[in-house]
């Protein structure tokens, strides 16, 4: 495809069998910064006898719906990126800044072989990265949401031990114990951050700390009671937040708990870098204007979850998340993800604006 539409290509490959695939369009003055426009390869997994029709046929059925895992993450913006640049290349454009696409394989198992490795390495740097468009998420309303920041995802899992014993007895000192005084702080702060959410307009998703118990373990027979037991927490902590007052607060529940308990991060991001949303930043300007001329209205949030542009930020480069999905609701991940065809041509089109606008952006402070 590369070929056939006028870009260069190469493949990186930092951990075996994690195809890294750059194409690239070199702008007249290579020397300014470039604007990368990345996108994962890989999709999660499908329960086929939940869907209505093949979750890789991209089915469409009479109202342009076009069903498919990946439909909407995030193979829809791959192709949009691609058709655009087809377009302004058949219509004759040139830019003075470099246009990169670059395809990374696991951003769905967390990006450890992919862009966050990639980031470390010479070849990025190379890239002379100047902004980078990664992924968004479908809006149902009339809006579009463009994501600035995104939460600190941290996985921990703690870990209690105590006294067994036969299952007839008040134990003392039981593990079970310590586990639910563990357990309550957590759902406490859960309810307290939905009740915050759901009585606050102004706020998302991306605004509050979410946090989800995903796994409990512990004994060995129901008559038992048992010497260690474990929960693991999913937590989404947004840059507002003061990591270490939170981190502080986690390890003060586990003291409070008892003597015997432990807790290991899975994963603790701890950047909370931002992209200023606003014209003072010149990319966030470029970005936004031929928006606004097509009469779009932008939404910028922090996202709720996260994507590849966590590991682009902490390197120090401005990113945006933008997925041209508004009047969709939102599937990804979900049984018949879906994106409508006219959606999904509009994209094309408001990329082609968007990318002009980026790869023509004048020469910066430090740029020649």
């Amino acid at each position: 495809m590369a070929e056939d539409i006028g870009l260069e290509s190469r493949k990186l490959e930092f951990s075996p069998g994690r195809v890294i695939l750059i194409l690239s369009w070199r702008g007249s003055n290579p020397k300014l910064k470039s604007v990368v426009l990345n996108s994962h390869t890989d999709v999660v997994p499908v329960f086929e006898e939940h869907w209505t029709y093949p979750p890789f046929s991209a089915h469409k059925d009479k109202a342009g719906n076009i069903y498919a895992r990946g439909a909407q993450d995030m193979k829809c913006v791959t192709i949009q990126y691609l058709e655009a640049l087809r377009r302004l290349k058949s219509e004759g454009h040139h830019f003075p800044r470099t246009i990169h696409l670059t395809m990374v394989p696991d951003e769905e198992i967390g990006g450890h072989t992919g862009m966050e490795l990639f980031v470390k390495q010479p070849e990025y740097l190379e890239l002379n990265p100047g902004i980078t468009l990664d992924e968004g998420l479908a809006n149902p309303t009339e809006e579009f949401s463009v994501f600035y920041g995104e939460k600190c995802v941290w996985w921990i899992t703690v870990r209690c031990a105590g006294d067994p014993g036969h299952g007839s007895r008040f134990i003392e000192n039981s593990a079970a114990t310590k586990l639910h005084s563990v357990i309550s702080k957590f759902l406490e702060l859960r309810e307290k951050e939905k009740k915050r959410l759901q009585s606050d307009p102004s706020l998302t998703l991306g605004d509050v700390t979410t946090v989800n118990m995903t796994r409990v373990s512990g004994g060995v027979s129901c008559n038992v009671v048992p010497s260690e037991m474990s929960a693991t927490f999913d937590l989404r902590i947004p840059p507002t937040m003061d990591l270490k007052v939170f981190e502080s607060k986690i390890e003060g529940w586990c003291r409070e708990a008892g003597d015997q308990v432990s807790w290991e991060y899975h994963q603790k991001n701890m950047d909370q870098g931002v992209t200023t949303p606003n014209d003072s930043n010149p990319w966030w300007k470029a970005f936004s204007t031929p928006c606004k001329e097509l009469g779009l209205k932008l939404k910028p949030e922090i996202f709720p979850a996260a994507t590849d542009s966590r590991y682009v930020r902490a390197a120090g480069y401005p990113a945006l998340g933008f997925s041209p999905m508004n009047h969709t609701p939102i599937l990804l991940h979900d049984h018949n993800e879906y994106l409508n065809e006219e959606i999904f041509l509009r994209g094309v089109h408001i990329y082609t604006k968007i990318i002009s606008s980026l790869a023509s952006v004048p020469p910066l402070a430090g740029e020649h």
